[in-house]
């Protein structure tokens, strides 16, 4: 049985759906301003995870992830450079999915961007009107903390006794408000400002929560199964969540929350704010595979921090390379007919260790302890020549089993071991030898169509995988 903490409670629960065989869940996504970090792609990796545990225990998985495509951010760099912010963002929304592709996740069913739901967005905020828990300030519309008596009870926070201007995170827009901890649902615009919308209360743009309230409620329904994001969204980001949409449907929002820990650089938290970071294209220029920065990301189990080392990334490099190996190996051992007990018994047992470590609130590090186990174990075999066929045709279907969950072991298809590719460069250079320029260029062609990249260098010619 499937457990994992629920932020909301602060306990270890039984996952339970509202529908037996259907999962509805809603992770927040990037705001399109700028390249992702690794930071937000370890969120976003165990976003991808989480939905493929899901599909492999059998759930019929709708997953909505949205990009936020508005902020002060976006609105400002966009007048910076005189174009709208659809313009500004576009470039950014189609680097982003190269990168999240690369790194082997598997794209959610809906990715609604904000702009595009405005409407719904404008009527959540009339019914909040309507029933007391938004007011007009200045133009703007507030949310009143004061009509939701539960507010603070995803980040526990106590909020007894603040003052204006009490806390460094609470919202300190420039508009008069009744309380310091209201927030902004709509931002007022003037006529010849950019961008705006209309709206029964005023022309304006939105706040940044209400955007994923509308965003899930409109794919997902008023109370949806699982609502999961960085650490740092907790509050007040997902805490604002909660109290608009309960505050507009009288209903639960989201009945399981599940938030991703930091990841730190040389124990120094990573963000953009503080210039500690690195993003996905950065380590890949630096020729790390998308797979090995993939399998770091997992490698700690989602609530506890990961500290990012370039020992760590290129020791996950060797991993990954090892793994890949391994499950070629398995495929060319010779063997016998049959199968041998003791191992097939061994062989279960993995997979029943990689399931009950899943099941215990995602603890991958724990289900990859399984994997290599088994690699260990079947090594000693092929070593021998002791794996029969039976045993290598489970072992096979136990790697593509992990693999649908983890995605560590690569694109079989595209499959290149290392000595496949030095050969490959090696006939490559004879030909150039030789001025076959068309076999030459059919090889870099066909290494491009399997991952990898040639350089040719005043010392040679040099590989590393896309």
């Amino acid at each position: 049985m499937l457990r994992f903490f629920n932020t909301l409670t602060r306990q270890q629960e039984e996952f339970h759906p509202l529908e037996d065989s259907k999962v509805r869940m809603y992770i927040c996504g990037p705001t399109v301003w700028n390249f992702a970090h690794i930071g937000n792609f370890r969120t976003f990796v165990f976003g991808d995870i989480l939905r493929r545990y899901l599909k492999y225990k059998g759930y019929d998985v709708t997953h909505v992830f949205n990009l936020t495509d508005i902020d002060d951010r976006i609105i400002n760099e966009a007048a910076k450079r005189n174009i709208t912010i659809d313009e500004f963002t576009a470039p950014y929304i189609t680097y982003f999915w190269e990168d999240f592709d690369a790194l082997g996740n598997e794209r959610p069913e809906v990715t609604p961007r904000a702009t595009h739901h405005i409407q719904e967005m404008i009527d959540i905020i009339a019914k909040l009107i309507a029933n007391d828990h938004a007011y007009e300030s200045e133009g703007s519309i507030y949310y009143r903390i004061a009509a939701f008596p539960e507010y603070g009870k995803l980040s526990k926070i106590n909020f007894s006794g603040n003052i204006t201007g009490g806390s460094e995170r609470i919202d300190t827009d420039k508009y008069e408000k009744e309380d310091a901890r209201d927030f902004a649902l709509w931002k007022l615009v003037g006529e010849d400002e950019e961008p705006g919308w209309d709206a029964p209360f005023g022309r304006g743009r939105p706040g940044w929560h209400i955007e994923c309230s509308a965003m899930s409620m409109k794919y997902l329904g008023e109370t949806f199964d699982i609502h999961a994001g960085g650490m740092d969204l907790q509050f007040p980001h997902h805490e604002n969540e909660i109290a608009q949409s309960e505050g507009a449907t009288g209903k639960q929002f989201a009945r399981y929350w599940i938030h991703s820990e930091f990841l730190k650089i040389d124990d120094v938290t990573m963000s953009k704010s503080k210039g500690n970071f690195f993003t996905f294209r950065d380590l890949r220029e630096q020729g790390y595979s998308a797979l090995a920065i993939r399998y770091l990301l997992l490698s700690v189990p989602t609530r506890k921090q990961l500290n990012f080392t370039f020992e760590g990334l290129q020791g996950a490099e060797s991993t990954v390379e090892r793994l890949r190996n391994f499950r070629q190996l398995v495929k060319e051992a010779k063997t016998g007919p049959g199968s041998d007990e003791t191992i097939a018994a061994k062989i279960t047992g993995a997979v029943v260790e990689f399931e009950r470590s899943m099941d215990d609130d995602f603890n991958t590090a724990a289900a990859l302890a399984a994997i290599h186990d088994l690699v260990r174990e079947i090594n000693t075999l092929m070593s021998g020549d002791r794996l029969l066929s039976d045993d290598r045709a489970a072992v096979l279907e136990a790697i593509k089993r992990f693999d649908s969950v983890l995605g560590i072991f690569g694109n079989e298809e595209a499959e290149i071991l290392d000595t496949e590719i030095e050969a490959l460069i090696d006939e490559r250079n004879e030909a150039r030898r030789n001025r076959n320029f068309a076999r030459s260029d059919e090889i870099r062609d066909l290494l491009s169509e399997k991952g990898i990249i040639l350089e040719d260098t005043k010392d040679g010619v040099r590989w590393k995988r896309k």
